[in-house]
């Protein structure tokens, strides 16, 4: 094992992350090559800079004129120069002061730095590659984000166990629960994926329920299981009743117990309306996790990013670092965000006012983009097929039981003929 490796996982050793560490975790390190012999150029080397793979002309890097056109706000390092590993310093720290002031209760608590990764796909996924491995279960609901497959039994060759993400209206804790003690009792570790607002319920947990969560995994982690607890915010700040949890679940979870990692998954993609941006960001949380062991982690995690993308766009970093620091930032999000509560509030009004079929039963839903319909006797591919071919209208069914509907798409005034078409194509196919 690299010698680096071995350094980090000292830093480690004595922690819930090091013993959480996947195989390929603990061989992770961030080399002191070319990346590190740069950055050390870019501040010494006063004459003549010969080491970053990149072409310079007058002191600054090549950029087309089409692409300078493209981009006439940005200047040519901006545009096109290869950003640090783990991302814009600047970002990262601004981005951090983000996550406090949207989630008050980590004010004064210990957490990382965020490492920028190329979207949060790659956020789930890296985190998989540092603690996940061959014989680990993880655990999500069974109404989840379907790439969680992909990454946890594909790529890691890991079990994905569900259980029924509602009892009785509300989220199933329970169930969830019993997952997490048959896991530690079987490995001495348990994993889960906590996503709200949920894709694709649109479900967040209300304040109870959220109390009750983070009490349930404690008693956990109190059990003397190692608790790897990932924290998926894509649809960060979306909710839209007053009971909810407006906080991230990290944020009561970073200094919860010793034997807890929790871990932030997030980015701009939703919560600021940059679809394409490919930008995310992972933050490390937990008790008794100082700043050399959140260093470790981060190294760690910095390795996964060199060893697959190298870095994440540079200039979508930019881009986001000057819309963070802009006069309208904070106006426009919310603006956006009423009209996003405006259309879920006509589809719960006008959901609230047909009679359904027996085989169309809408799902809890109170936040972010979705909300999904369970169909009962009927396929969801079938009702899907039906809506596109017959109706010209798109969504999406889900393991041919659940037909997700994306109310974030469509007009105000376009949502009840939108209900109306698939109420009406769900009683025509359950006849």
């Amino acid at each position: 094992m690299n010698q680096l490796a071995e350094e980090l996982n000292a830093a480690l050793s004595a922690s819930v992350a090091g013993r959480l560490l996947s195989e390929m975790g603990r061989r992770m390190y961030f080399p002191k090559g070319i990346i590190t012999q740069s950055a050390e150029a870019g501040e010494k080397a006063w004459k003549y800079n010969a080491t970053v793979g990149m072409a310079y002309e007058n002191g600054s890097p090549m950029i087309l004129d089409a692409i300078r056109t493209a981009l006439p706000s940005l200047s040519p390092a901006e545009a096109v120069a290869y950003a640090p590993t783990g991302g814009l310093p600047e970002l990262r720290r601004r981005w951090k002061a983000e996550i406090v002031r949207k989630n008050p209760s980590l004010l004064g608590k210990e957490f990382s730095l965020p490492v920028v990764v190329p979207g949060l796909t790659a956020a789930v996924s890296y985190i998989a590659d540092i603690f996940i491995e061959p014989g680990d279960t993880v655990i999500v609901p069974d109404l989840h984000w379907p790439n969680y497959r992909l990454i946890v039994e594909e790529r890691k060759m890991a079990a994905g166990l569900t259980f029924p993400t509602f009892v009785d209206g509300g989220y199933n804790i329970a169930a969830l629960e019993k997952l997490l003690r048959e896991a530690g009792a079987r490995r001495g570790k348990a994993i889960c994926i906590l996503n709200f607002p949920n894709n694709p319920t649109g479900y967040s947990l209300t304040l109870k329920e959220a109390d009750e969560l983070v009490s349930m995994l404690v008693s956990v982690a109190e059990s003397g299981t190692d608790l790897l607890v990932i924290a998926d915010d894509a649809y960060f700040g979306l909710q839209y009743e007053a009971n909810l949890l407006k906080e991230s679940i990290f944020a009561r979870l970073v200094d919860a117990h010793p034997n807890l990692l929790a871990v932030k998954a997030d980015g701009p993609t939703k919560e600021d309306y940059v679809w394409s941006f490919r930008l995310g960001f992972v933050t490390f949380g937990g008790k008794g996790l100082g700043p050399r062991q959140q260093e470790a982690l981060e190294k760690k995690l910095l390795g996964v990013v060199r060893s697959s993308v190298s870095s994440s766009n540079g200039a979508t970093q930019h881009i986001l670092l000057r819309a963070l620091d802009s006069a309208g930032y904070g106006e426009q999000k919310t603006r956006y965000r009423a009209t996003l509560q405006a259309r879920y509030a006509a589809f719960r009004r006008h959901l609230s006012s047909v009679e359904l079929p027996a085989a169309l039963r809408p799902l809890p839903f109170n936040s972010g983009y979705f909300m999904s319909f369970e169909c009962v006797g009927l396929s969801a591919e079938r009702l899907r097929v039906e809506l596109l071919e017959k109706e010209g209208i798109g969504c999406v069914s889900l393991q041919d039981h659940y037909l997700r509907v994306a109310f974030s798409s469509v007009e105000e005034k376009d949502i009840p003929d939108l209900i109306d078409h698939i109420v009406a194509a769900a009683r025509r196919l359950a006849r």
